[in-house]
């Protein structure tokens, strides 16, 4: 057995180092921390592979008891140890003290946050554990036993989290005083280039205490294993062992909590540290690029979204990239936010986000990519919405997208609506005036989202989803949200045959597609309408020049009328005809012309349409 080891002696007095030329010293390359290492620190704790690899391949005595030898592995490796933390502690740590107080060229807190807890953790090890260790060693034979002694000092080893959480903030200090403090860099290096530092770093010294836990789980393991089943130190070293991997459990968790605050300040540095957002109890929980629909050039806009658990930050890249990365557009609270995927052909693998203050319509680059930012944002609406007690599920119906155009009563001003776009309409969806350039242009009511023309929409309400501005909104909103009457020469006149909204109409029909409008029949300029036949009124055809107008600009009635195929040219061609009026159509496939040929047929028979939606029944 090893002979008790006598404490290290450091003389206080200059030392063999001070005397070596400060031209040796290393370069600022030495220095470099890797930006791995701390993401690479939890898995190491856990990583049995690893641990192996710092295993001590000293002789071992022939025919020595396998447990024997680990306990003396053990007491050698912790001499060794505390022989490091004497170099850290009394050798690194009081010359820096000491120089800073001479030489006032830094500060001594810079240096307490460099080393940290390093003293308390010097202390215990030399006062405590390894004299400890030794007796039990030297008493071997008396009394063959080490896990008392480790399960009583073992709880003491949680103080080794406050460490290994300032340990990158510690190298990172270490990096930058070296580069810019002479004085600092000088004591380092002085330090360095002598026999006691064996011509390793600081920076490798002081990752030492991050791996000595993960070395006594490793040695306790194997113990353990080795120890007879009916040893007297078996149930002890056991519960040691239980003890030390929750010491080490302890430190994973210091890092994961480091690498969560690390990385959320690199996202709030990258949003430009904005004060209202930046909050250290955030969590992020996912961010990337992508593409915004506009509903008024039917195009899309390269954005950016942060998802945290308490908001969605909308963002647009900044094309200077001076500081910040992004500027924060709008700020979506999850608490009151909904999301569900958009059932638009136009935009594939397009999803809807609305919240109080915005509803943003926002297309991924493929279905998973969509779906991993719907389950996302639903999982922080779902726990936000446990914390809150007031949990409600968000709406995920498959109804067409005109429900959603219109809000509920109660959310009217309340919640952002969701924006209709400029293509869906012709005409105005409140007087059902057709729209121009020059006369008639388009506006929107900020309340509703209806498109509406400049008459329709000559009020202004506040709306509480943007702290109660005033904007623009239609008479009916206007009314609505603030309460006065309508005027005599607004009321509503009675609705003519034609004004038949088209969204709800094509909600309840038989048939409804867009066809190609073939021949001079139709308004000039036509190419393309929104056809429908209702199923309350199942006997007319209804154009419309698109699926969100409120009027149609033509129906037709099919009692009478006969179906026929173009021309052979034009496989998807139909024409109805009836005394000689012809109108002619064009599907986009041959399977959707003919349930248009076999639907007009029917009606024009005045059979009824009594089968389930999308069926046609006798």
């Amino acid at each position: 057995m090893p002979q008790t080891l006598m404490e290290p002696h450091f003389d206080r007095t200059p030392g063999p180092w001070e005397r070596d030329s400060l031209e040796d010293r290393p370069g600022p390359g030495h220095w470099a921390v890797s930006t791995r290492l701390l993401s690479s620190l939890r898995n190491k704790i856990s990583n049995s592979g690893w641990r192996k690899s710092c295993e001590v391949t000293g002789n071992t005595r022939k025919q020595e008891p396998e447990e024997n030898r680990i306990v003396r592995e053990l007491l050698e490796t912790e001499q060794a140890y505390v022989s490091r933390l004497y170099l850290l502690d009394q050798v690194f740590f009081e010359e820096l003290l000491k120089e800073a107080r001479n030489s006032k060229a830094f500060s001594e807190d810079i240096v307490k946050l460099i080393f940290s807890n390093i003293s308390s953790i010097h202390q215990f090890h030399s006062q405590f554990f390894l004299p400890e260790l030794q007796r039990r060693v030297d008493e071997w034979v008396v009394v063959p036993r080490i896990g008392d002694v480790i399960q009583k000092l073992a709880p003491f080893l949680k103080m080794y989290s406050e460490y290994v959480k300032n340990f990158k903030r510690a190298a990172e200090l270490l990096v930058i005083w070296t580069e810019k403090c002479p004085p600092f860099q000088e004591v380092i290096t002085r330090i360095q280039n002598s026999d006691i530092s064996d011509s390793l770093t600081l920076q490798h010294h002081m990752l030492e205490p991050v791996q000595r836990i993960p070395r006594y789980e490793l040695l306790l393991k194997e113990y353990v294993q080795k120890l007879p089943p009916d040893a007297p130190d078996r149930a002890d070293a056991q519960k040691a062992l239980d003890m030390i991997f929750s010491a080490a459990q302890h430190s994973n968790a210091a890092i994961t909590e480091m690498e969560r605050l690390q990385n959320l300040w690199d996202v709030y540095q990258r949003l430009g540290l904005e004060d209202d957002i930046v909050d250290p109890s955030n969590e992020l929980l996912q961010e990337g690029p992508i593409q915004k629909i506009s509903f008024r050039h039917s195009s899309t806009m390269e954005r950016y979204l942060f998802l945290f658990n308490n908001m969605l930050l909308y963002c647009v890249p900044k094309v200077i990239q001076v500081g910040a990365q992004f500027q924060v557009r709008t700020r979506i609270d999850v608490a009151g936010m909904k999301v569900r995927e958009l059932n638009d052909v136009e935009f594939p693998h397009s999803f809807l986000v609305s919240g109080k203050q915005r509803t943003l319509e926002l297309q991924a680059q493929s279905q998973e990519e969509m779906n991993t930012w719907i389950q996302a944002c639903q999982r922080a609406i779902d726990l936000i919405g446990r914390r809150h007690g007031t949990f409600k599920a968000a709406v995920q119906g498959t109804e067409g997208d005109s429900e959603e155009h219109q809000l509920k009563s109660e959310e009217l001003g309340i919640r952002a609506p969701q924006w209709v776009r400029d293509k869906m309409v012709t005409m105005c969806m409140r007087c059902k005036t057709p729209f121009n350039a020059l006369t008639r242009r388009r506006h929107h009511c900020r309340a509703c989202s209806y498109v509406v023309c400049a008459k329709c929409s000559d009020y202004r309400a506040r709306l509480q989803y943007d702290d109660n501005r005033l904007h623009r909104v239609c008479l009916q909103c206007y009314v609505f949200l603030t309460g006065n009457l309508l005027p005599e020469d607004k009321e509503e006149k009675k609705k003519g045959i034609l004004e038949k909204e088209s969204s709800k109409v094509s909600e309840q029909s038989v048939m409804c597609s867009f066809l190609q409008l073939l021949g001079d029949k139709w308004a000039k300029g036509s190419s393309r309408g929104w056809c429908v036949i209702p199923r309350d009124d199942p006997l007319a055809l209804y154009v419309y020049a698109a699926p969100q107008d409120m009027k149609a600009h033509t129906s037709i009635p099919l009692l009478g009328y006969q179906v026929t195929t173009g021309s052979l040219a034009d496989p998807r061609a139909f024409q109805i005809q009836q005394s000689g009026l012809v109108y002619s159509f064009r599907a986009e496939s041959e399977e959707l012309k003919g349930q248009w040929m076999k639907a007009i047929e029917r009606a024009s028979r005045g059979q009824s349409f009594t089968g389930p939606e999308g069926e046609l029944s006798d």
